[in-house]
C-alpha cells in the first residue's frame, strides 16, 4: 500500500491550506485514516482521524480542521482553516487495515504571523 501526500506550503496565520493523500488501494474496507503531524524534536501527534461513523480531532484543531474521504478517488483529505504558526509541522497521512499500518512521505506544513 503507497500513500502519497500533497498539499503543503507556506502560508501566513490565518490562512488555509488542504492536504490530500492519494491511496493505492480502496479504502472502503480500511479500519481508519488519519491524519499526524510531527514537530522536530518532538513526538508525532495524531491531529484527526475517521474510524468507522467516527470523526475525532485533536483538541488544538477542533473547529478549524476537517479531514474527509472520498471512496471513488481514494484519497484523505484534511481541510485546515484559520492556521496558527504552532501547527507549523511535517504532517503525515495514515491508514489502518487490520493490524498494518502505513504512512506517506509527509508533506511539510509551514505558518508564520
Amino acid at each position: 500500500v503507497q500513500l502519497q501526500a500533497s498539499g503543503g506550503g507556506s502560508v501566513q496565520a490565518r490562512e488555509s491550506l488542504r492536504l490530500s493523500c492519494a491511496i493505492s488501494r480502496s479504502i472502503q474496507s480500511v479500519n481508519a485514516v488519519g491524519w499526524h503531524r510531527q514537530v522536530p524534536g518532538k513526538q508525532r501527534e495524531l491531529v484527526a482521524y475517521i474510524s468507522g461513523g467516527s470523526t475525532n480531532y485533536v483538541d488544538s484543531v477542533r473547529g478549524r480542521f476537517t479531514i474527509s474521504r472520498d471512496y471513488a478517488k481514494n484519497t484523505v483529505d484534511l481541510q485546515m482553516n484559520r492556521l496558527k504558526p504552532e501547527d507549523t509541522a511535517v504532517y503525515y497521512c495514515n491508514i489502518r487495515i487490520a493490524w498494518d499500518s502505513f504512512w506517506g512521505q509527509g508533506t511539510l506544513v509551514t505558518v508564520s504571523s
